[in-house]
């Protein structure tokens, strides 16, 4: 199945997409100000261009899996992208995700922006745990 995963940030979100078996994640470019109708209107077509057949927004939780302001703008996020796609939208526990991106794109020498190196850990995640 193909997925697109978001790491929801106000100033920019992290975008990555699975190929459709769900075996290869890769990065894509982060979209600025997604809540914004510019933003708004750069998704819509990410969307229609990627076909996911599902998408994955990260949920920021804290190190005890509590739920703050950012996980509220999240969730806020997701249930406006839910009306506007035809496909599921899940929220996705990415406690962590900004780290281990860190961490690759030092190691690894990765192109992509942090932002969405962190959306390609947040989607191997959940293709991880096998939903």
């Amino acid at each position: 199945m193909k997925v697109l995963a978001l790491d929801h940030g106000s100033a920019r979100t992290g975008v990555a997409v699975s190929d459709p078996t769900g075996t290869i994640v890769r990065p894509l470019p982060a979209i600025a100000r997604i809540d914004s109708p510019g933003g708004r209107r750069a998704l819509d077509a990410l969307i229609a261009e990627q076909a996911p057949e599902r998408i994955v927004v990260g949920e920021p939780r804290s190190l005890r899996g509590e739920r703050g302001g950012q996980a509220r703008a999240a969730a806020g996020f997701a249930g406006r992208l839910r009306e506007r796609v035809q496909v599921p939208v899940e929220l996705w526990d990415e406690r962590l995700t900004t780290v281990e991106a860190r961490r690759r794109g030092r190691e690894g020498g990765s192109r992509a922006d942090l932002d969405s190196l962190a959306a390609c850990v947040l989607l191997e995640a959940y293709r991880a745990a096998g939903p």
